[in-house]
């Protein structure tokens, strides 16, 4: 049996807690080495705790004997009171320190102290609540903000969908839906699963099984780019359904429509059709082995295939058929060739005119002066000569 280690550790964010009285708490996404990913919550003086008796087991590696050992990343100690502001100027520190503890040598990155307590605990699947009491406030870092999680300026409203058909979940990450239950989405994965959470619950959810409450309509979905973007097919996948592609691994293709569902529209020469976007991977971009194992999990279910769907919409949700995608992308591609037969031709046309302009530019040959102007003109001397 492979022994358990943990690949990568990311800080998610803080909640503000008012049970049984007001305190923070980081938020950190564990993701182990058998690609599970558990949600962990831990105060800092807890962290700070765990960092000073990881120093006590390394006394070298920490620098107690000599600090030019020092491998262990410092961490500041609690202050007397920890406020909004400090809980959220420490995310910073927090990140980095997970960052290059993960990378030290896997007799301290793997060691059972560091195992232990990133585990899952029982207080991380259900955070003792009181009905009574306000709410946690949840403040995530934004994804756009990793290099400065300090600019966070207040509480982020997650967005919230709601269940369109029961789900039953196929492994201990994901998380079982019924009809009508109200979700809070924590992450939007472009591979069409998506984070959520139910109350004390957490896990991935089929987005196909979730509708925005607003309409039927994801208004975070972009119009199709029927210029296409390459990608290379890293994982082989046989239609199941009538609209989507075969392709084996190694195919190029043109991605033309990228959904929310992780079923992206792709363009292989004339062809059109649904692939699931986890199976491709961007041409350019270096193989990754962590996406590589992801790619062994099965794609989300399309809307499609989904049984028994009750929707609160009176209008079903706008889809573009194939048809109209290949007349479009032919239409496209169609423009783009008599675009470049006009650019060479645009080009040939230049290249002559430049031609004709440099050979109008160069001086005229003056005509041979006749024998009698020679004779008017020259010296004495020269006369004398052509006589």
């Amino acid at each position: 049996m492979e022994e358990a280690y943990i690949r990568h550790i990311e800080l998610l964010g803080f909640e503000k807690r008012f049970f049984p009285s007001q305190h923070y708490i980081y938020m950190f996404l564990v993701k182990w080495q058998d690609l599970t990913e558990k949600l962990v919550y831990r105060k800092f003086t807890e962290i700070y705790e765990f960092h000073k008796s990881l120093k006590e087991m390394f006394p070298i590696e920490s620098g107690d004997i000599n600090i030019e050992n020092r491998i262990i990343p410092h961490l500041p100690a609690p202050k007397w009171f920890d406020g909004h502001r400090s809980t959220q100027n420490r995310q910073g520190t927090l990140s980095e320190y997970c960052y290059t503890l993960l990378n030290l040598p896997h007799k301290i990155s793997r060691c059972s102290h560091v195992l232990n307590f990133f585990k899952v605990r029982p207080d991380d699947l259900h955070p003792p609540t009181d009905s009574h009491i306000k709410k946690p406030e949840l403040y995530l870092v934004p994804k756009d903000s990793k290099k400065n999680v300090i600019g966070i300026t207040g509480p982020i409203i997650l967005q919230t969908y709601r269940a369109i058909a029961d789900y039953e979940k196929n492994s201990s990450t994901e998380m079982a839906l019924k009809t009508g239950d109200m979700v809070d989405i924590v992450e939007k994965s472009e591979s069409g699963w998506w984070f959520c959470q139910l109350k004390n619950k957490r896990g991935w959810v089929p987005a196909a099984y979730l509708e925005p409450m607003e309409g039927p309509d994801e208004s975070e979905e972009q119009d199709p780019n029927y210029a296409g973007e390459l990608y290379v097919v890293r994982k082989g996948y046989t239609a199941a359904e009538d609209d989507e592609l075969t392709l084996k691994e190694g195919d190029a293709i043109e991605v033309i429509h990228k959904l929310l569902d992780g079923w992206w529209v792709v363009r292989k020469e004339e062809i059109t059709g649904y692939y699931p976007s986890m199976y491709l991977q961007k041409s350019g971009e270096e193989n990754n082995p962590v996406k590589n194992e992801l790619r062994n999990r099965g794609a989300p279910p399309r809307r499609s295939t989904i049984r028994n769907v009750k929707s609160i919409h009176n209008q079903n949700r706008k889809q573009i058929s194939q048809e109209t995608y290949r007349q479009n992308s032919m239409k496209y591609r169609k423009r783009r060739m008599q675009s470049n037969l006009q650019s060479k031709s645009n080009v040939i046309r230049e290249k002559n005119e430049m031609v004709e302009n440099v050979s109008k530019a160069q001086p005229a040959v003056p005509p041979r002066p006749s024998k009698d102007l020679i004779m008017n003109r020259c010296t004495e001397s020269t006369k004398s000569k052509m006589k």
